[in-house]
């Protein structure tokens, strides 16, 4: 279904010490993973844009925020730091946006910011998007990555996105995740990235709620699960990309060493 090489990602929060994260780090390096991912989570760990510039010192991979949250962020600001990013990094950082994780009305609360109403949160995607093309000007594309949802966020995505990961339940069906592909307008081609968080019986630290029941993800026959066993990974990941168009995967950090076999062995291709 598509001519896109796969690559992998990896969401890599700092939840230990430092110098197990850089181990960490140097080993998704070693094992052909493409990109090294953080989260947008307030309190729980240090910020993205900080923790994204010392890992792109800490190896020559790729660095990306999986993913901003507009809600809690001014659009300038936002697109400063990422502008930021991709000048400090040298082009090798991506932009992942979407409008926030379930249930960040409450979140905006307690830090006291004012909660947008659903209906306004693309467009505040959108002026992220606008400002950071603005600052990279005519030498410089800072990739973006939308996580989108309901209609409107696909709109968007199919408009400006570089790359679209679909904001999807756990719990959803393989036939449903096909039909929201298929309905999605990608007359442009853009990349499709598939966020993975449940790998056997491991459910990733930040990718999926603590509640999240891999026995059930898996019955339901969802993509939001992949086996743990290498072989069989590698041979969905590529039905995946062949039935859906699915190329860019995304796993938690907990999973990447049991995955790196077949990072090894389907990267690039």
């Amino acid at each position: 279904m598509t001519g896109r090489s796969l690559r992998f990602g990896v969401v890599a929060p700092i939840t230990s010490d430092m110098s197990r994260w850089r181990d960490e780090l140097q080993g998704l390096a070693d094992s052909g993973y493409s990109t090294i991912l953080m989260p947008d989570v307030p309190q729980w760990q240090p910020a993205p844009g900080p923790a994204l510039a010392v890992a792109a010192t800490i190896t020559d991979l790729r660095v990306g925020t999986w993913v901003y949250a507009s809600p809690v962020r001014p659009a300038w600001i936002t697109a400063w730091e990422a502008h930021s990013l991709s000048v400090l990094t040298e082009g090798r950082f991506e932009m992942g946006i979407g409008t926030g994780r379930p249930g960040i009305a409450g979140q905006l609360r307690e830090l006291g910011l004012p909660v947008t109403p659903v209906g306004q949160r693309s467009s505040q995607v959108r002026d992220v998007v606008t400002a950071l093309r603005d600052l990279d000007g005519p030498d410089l594309h800072t990739p973006v990555v939308m996580a989108v949802g309901g209609p409107k966020a696909e709109a968007l995505a199919a408009e400006l996105a570089d790359t679209v990961t679909f904001v999807m339940p756990q719990i959803e069906t393989r036939a449903a995740t096909m039909q929201r592909v298929e309905r999605f307008d990608d007359r442009r081609g853009v990349e499709l990235a598939l966020h993975v968080p449940v790998v056997g019986d491991s459910v990733a630290a930040f990718m999926a709620g603590p509640d999240t029941d891999p026995a059930a993800v898996r019955a339901a026959d969802s993509l939001a699960f992949l086996p743990s066993d290498p072989s069989a990974a590698a041979e969905e990941i590529q039905r995946r990309r062949e039935e859906i168009g699915f190329s860019y995967f995304v796993f938690g950090a907990d999973a990447a060493g049991a995955l790196a076999p077949v990072v090894a062995e389907l990267a690039g291709r």
